[in-house]
């Protein structure tokens, strides 16, 4: 879990409903080291720490998709890596499907609620969650989000995770589906770097292909090495800022929306 970045924060994670007021969480987000000394005994007391942490998120991601489920909300887990444009995409698609599809957002960053404030402004319900210094959103923070947010049945729920590729794809949230965002300013082999990401995705978007022209990137070839890693990701090619293939975008998610 979080050894493989060493992350650690001794900060409490708060939830923001549009800035109004915050309140902490009940723990704390610590994540020990990686140790120096492959199997010692403090190695031994990590891998039991990381067993119990990821098995009490996993309980609450049952709660929490249970909870979902019986309200019909759909929820997908958006992940991705600083400036992929996971904003943006939530942005174009909130205005472009306003009054198709009630629409709610979980905003999750270090520090400030300037996402969460982008989103309101496009006219969408929306929670921000700070993680201090944490890596990534779990699935207590998530239900902290929910209490706040209150998604009407029906609906359609985005969690926008932290920007990073390695810890968010661990950590389960009770939603219906993982979707990483990649852009193309990133790098062909991404999904050979991150595996894990890609591997526990069911789509990839590859976003900002109106920079295409500027760069030395092929997509046939990044989406060839994400497919090695990952046989069953689905995955579509769009331009938030322009709009070009965001109607396959909003087809996925009217498809999952209806079910």
């Amino acid at each position: 879990m979080c050894t493989t970045c060493g992350c650690s924060s001794a900060d409490e994670p708060t939830v923001h409903d549009l800035g109004a007021h915050s309140h902490p969480h009940d723990h704390t987000h610590e994540h020990p080291h990686f140790p120096q000394h492959v199997g010692d005994a403090r190695t031994a007391r990590i891998l039991r720490l990381e067993q119990e942490v990821l098995a009490k998120n996993s309980r609450l991601a049952e709660r929490n998709r249970g909870w979902l489920e019986g309200r019909k909300i759909f929820t997908v887990n958006l992940m991705g890596s600083p400036g992929a444009g996971k904003t943006t995409l939530l942005e174009r698609t909130i205005h472009d499907l306003a009054g198709e599809v009630a629409i709610s957002v979980i905003e999750g960053d270090q520090e400030t609620t300037r996402d969460a404030e982008r989103i309101r402004a496009a006219g969408c319900r929306v929670v921000q969650i700070n993680t201090g210094a944490g890596c990534h959103l779990d699935a207590e923070m998530v239900s902290r989000g929910f209490e706040q947010l209150d998604p009407p049945t029906r609906s359609l729920l985005f969690v926008e995770n932290v920007g990073n590729l390695v810890c968010p794809a661990l950590f389960d949230l009770g939603e219906q589906a993982k979707v990483v965002l990649m852009s193309v300013t990133e790098g062909e082999d991404k999904p050979f770097k991150y595996s894990h990401m890609f591997r526990a995705s069911d789509l990839m978007i590859l976003g900002k292909i109106d920079l295409l022209h500027h760069l030395r990137f092929d997509p046939e070839r990044c989406l060839d090495y994400a497919r090695r890693v990952n046989p069953r990701l689905g995955a579509l090619q769009v331009s938030a800022e322009r709009g070009d293939g965001m109607e396959a975008w909003y087809a996925w998610l009217r498809e999952r929306v209806a079910r």
